[in-house]
């Protein structure tokens, strides 16, 4: 006898299902088929293991037997044709079959039956012979919505089953299950390939649907076949059958798993990582080539040591002529609270005018890197000031004066000025603001930044045209070694000292024709919170919370290849922690 190819592959399933003893019903389970609607007619033979589905022979490995006048068929051969599930469980010991209208439970051990939760004597529906499951021919109409004939002469069953699409209509709830569906915008994708789903679910009675994913993916990383499974719910909780496709992802790599938030993430991205994906790839990168061009036309005045105050005093204190920027940053570690001033004294014999031009401030918080991320963003936006005030001379005037600091609160400034003669610059605190904090007691210093510094501003010129940058490439900011700390003096304690990644100062990177790239910040210092100027835009790194080096990176900007030239302005920001990198990530036509 020549089986056809349908009858082989039944037979291959019964052969994996029906010959296996009772206990060993859990390896008879195979997954079933999509449903669809047709019909099934099936031929049985009492005694024979020959039979026939759909008109071409197939051999059973149980035959239909009569057991004390009733008639018993073989239940797995016919759930499979069916499309019904029928399972063992093992925990349990027992079987269950799942028909459109019935859940129905075999236990075995307690010789008991339960349709939808009703009793009833196992061997009034069902028999084990030789290990195989055998239900009574008339549940095929009754619970397993089949019809059958049977000719007593010819010991010949015929059933016939036709398969419905189950409704979606709820007539209780007086409304329709919603639909879903979807489909993928090609027939198969690379590894590291974009997936596009194109939903296609809809609620018959136009209701806002909410959709739940199952193996849903942005892209895939190895070849095979995955399954993918939607499932609609409308807003009065209706849910849809699930509704599965499979999708093919070919041996071939569009994208590696490291690229591919790179080539895909929009500006501001944030990119999960951790400490070894970072060590291993971008730590250690050839820095790019810069052209340094130090700005000393202004000179800094820093004031950062005691960064935490206890008490009333002076917390720097001197000179400058001419253009200067005055830089403080602190915090009230006292009990009480206190109020902070800026105050300029005329250190000549003429009246001394002072001008503000630019500032970058905030109002007293106790977040620290919040605090230092919003002055430096007020500064970067550089908006226009025009203050001014003319001191008489050996005068002291109330340059500036914040709100009170509460304890645990504390302040960033920036502020460049001018002054056409020599001003002394006093950073002070005390209960009430007035020139008679010039006689508080100095504070000591406490092992931060004070000092006043030579240079406010670092030009780099840097090349990363098509033809200089083919590989990812660094730029280390405040790292001490590619980016030198300045030095500058103390007057307070008459000694040299150092400022650690050049807070205060003002950096801008300028690059010519820069070639199609992904600039990227990577925060290897520790955490990090604070803005940078490209192409006259301020954007936040990272857009929400604080970036670390032990779990992501942020896309800082993407450029297409067609700009004149790219211009970042950077500061520094107070309670940031030090170095930070810049990745210049090449991209080619598979970014979008």
């Amino acid at each position: 006898m020549k089986l056809t190819r349908t009858s082989k592959k039944i037979l291959a399933m019964l052969i994996a299902v029906m010959l296996l003893p009772f206990g060993a019903i859990a390896h008879a389970v195979t997954a079933q088929e999509d449903i669809t609607s047709g019909t099934t007619y099936v031929v049985f033979y009492i005694d024979k293991k020959e039979a026939f589905l759909d008109g071409e022979q197939v051999m059973l490995d149980a035959a239909p037997v009569v057991i004390k006048g009733k008639t018993f068929v073989p239940a797995k051969f016919l759930g499979d044709a069916f499309g019904m599930k029928v399972e063992w469980i093992a925990a349990t010991r027992t079987i269950v079959m799942e028909t459109p209208k019935y859940d129905i439970s075999l236990d075995f051990i307690n010789k008991s039956a339960f349709v939808n939760g009703y009793w009833f004597k196992l061997d009034q529906v069902a028999t084990i012979v030789n290990g195989r499951l055998m239900i009574k021919l008339t549940w095929l109409s009754d619970y397993m919505g089949a019809t059958y004939t049977y000719n007593s002469e010819l010991k010949r069953i015929d059933v016939l089953h036709v398969r419905q699409p189950e409704g979606i209509y709820d007539p209780e709830g007086k409304s329709s299950r919603p639909v879903a569906k979807f489909n993928f915008a090609k027939d198969s994708y690379r590894i590291g390939e974009p997936v596009k789903y194109v939903n296609l679910s809809y609620d018959p009675d136009a209701e806002a649907l909410k959709l739940e994913w199952e193996g849903k993916e942005e892209a895939f990383f190895k070849a095979g076949t995955y399954p993918i499974t939607l499932t609609a719910t409308d807003k009065s909780g209706q849910k849809s059958a699930p509704y599965t496709r499979n999708i093919v992802i070919e041996d071939e790599v569009y994208l590696s798993k490291l690229e591919y938030p790179i080539y895909t993430k929009p500006v501001g991205g944030y990119i999960e990582t951790d400490w070894s994906t970072l060590y291993g790839n971008y730590f250690n990168l050839k820095h790019i080539p810069k052209q340094i061009t130090e700005d000393t036309s202004r000179s800094l005045l820093l004031s950062d040591s005691p960064e935490t105050f206890t008490e009333q005093g002076i917390l720097y204190q001197d000179s400058a002529e001419g253009k200067t920027r005055l830089y403080a940053n602190h915090q009230n570690g006292a009990k009480q609270k206190l109020s902070f001033a800026i105050l300029a004294t005329n250190m000549s014999d003429q009246p001394v005018t002072v001008k503000t031009t630019r500032k970058g401030e905030v109002y007293p918080t106790i977040y620290a890197l919040q605090m230092g991320s919003e002055a430096t963003v007020d500064f970067l936006m550089n908006d226009p000031v025009s203050e001014k005030m003319t001191i008489p001379p050996g005068e002291t005037f109330i340059y500036k004066q914040f709100p009170d600091f509460y304890p645990g609160q504390g302040v960033n400034l920036l502020y460049d000025v001018e002054s056409d003669g020599k001003v002394q610059y006093t950073f002070a605190v005390a209960n009430t603001v007035s020139a008679q904090m010039l006689d508080l007691p100095k504070l000591p210093f406490n092992g931060h930044i004070r000092g006043t510094f030579p240079i406010t501003a670092f030009d780099w010129k840097i090349d990363v045209s098509e033809t200089a940058l083919n590989k990812p490439m660094l730029l280390a900011i405040g790292d001490g070694k590619n980016d030198p700390f300045q030095k500058g003096f103390d007057p307070l304690r008459g000694i040299e000292v150092e400022d650690p990644a050049n807070y205060g100062t003002v950096y801008k990177i300028h690059a010519e024709k820069p070639r199609k790239m992904a600039i990227i910040v990577v925060a290897k210092g520790g955490a990090f919170k604070g803005p940078f100027k490209v192409n006259g835009e301020i954007r936040k790194v990272p857009g929400s919370g604080v970036l670390t080096a032990f779990d992501g990176m942020v896309i800082l900007a993407k450029t297409t290849g067609k700009e004149e030239s790219l211009d970042i302005e950077f500061s520094p920001p107070a309670g940031s922690s030090f170095p930070i990198n810049l990745i210049f990530y090449p991209l080619d036509e598979r970014a979008e």
